[in-house]
């Protein structure tokens, strides 16, 4: 992403999530085969050939709503908080934290769940998290200045974001932020989630 962008480049980046906002919208209240492209232009105020500027496909921009929410971690606020002596593994927390707000996670869910029903949309899971991987790594290689061996941070991020999966599947009982859940359910709850994970990553499983 360009760290200074022009007006015009600040232009095409709204359109771009005002069409996949309202594609996650339509793909919500409808289903995926509930929707046509029309029906998204119409409803982001667009035109067909707007929408295919920027997007292949419903699926596409369904899911860019999810890499543009993914994007939008402010870098120097994870840096400025950071202490001198902070490890890889303590600006990935940071940048998690930063990442994975509640309202994040949520949709996340939404999305995973949506992709469930429609197989249409397997595909853009991997993409989303590429995206939040990348984003990682390239935070990661910036904050390490080259003090660690190649791979190291592209392991330590495919590390931890493969850990969400089974967060957003359902496949490990995970209470999202603000998800209520009774002691019967034993659902461990997200922060502890987080911070067990990095126990294990820092003890060196």
């Amino acid at each position: 992403m360009n760290p200074n962008p022009t007006l015009r480049d600040k232009k095409k980046e709204a359109t771009a999530y005002a069409l996949a906002e309202a594609a996650f919208e339509l793909a919500m209240k409808q289903g995926m085969d509930g929707f046509i492209v029309d029906d998204i232009v119409q409803q982001a105020g667009y035109s067909r050939r707007t929408f295919a500027n920027y997007f292949s496909c419903k699926e596409e921009a369904v899911a860019e709503y999810f890499m543009g929410s993914a994007s939008k971690e402010d870098q120097n606020m994870l840096f400025a908080g950071l202490p001198p002596d902070a490890t890889p593994l303590d600006a990935l927390y940071k940048l998690l934290k930063l990442q994975f707000t509640s309202e994040f996670l949520h949709k996340l869910r939404q999305f995973v769940s949506l992709a469930n029903q429609y197989p249409s949309l397997e595909p853009y899971i991997l993409s989303v998290f590429r995206r939040l991987q990348t984003a990682a790594q390239e935070v990661l290689e910036r904050f390490s200045h080259g003090r660690y061996a190649d791979g190291y941070t592209h392991l330590l991020a495919g590390a931890v974001y493969g850990a969400f999966v089974p967060i957003l599947d359902g496949r490990m009982n995970v209470l999202l932020p603000g998800e209520a859940g009774d002691e019967s359910s034993g659902a461990m709850p997200f922060d502890q989630y987080l911070n067990s994970m990095f126990a294990y990553l820092r003890n060196g499983f």
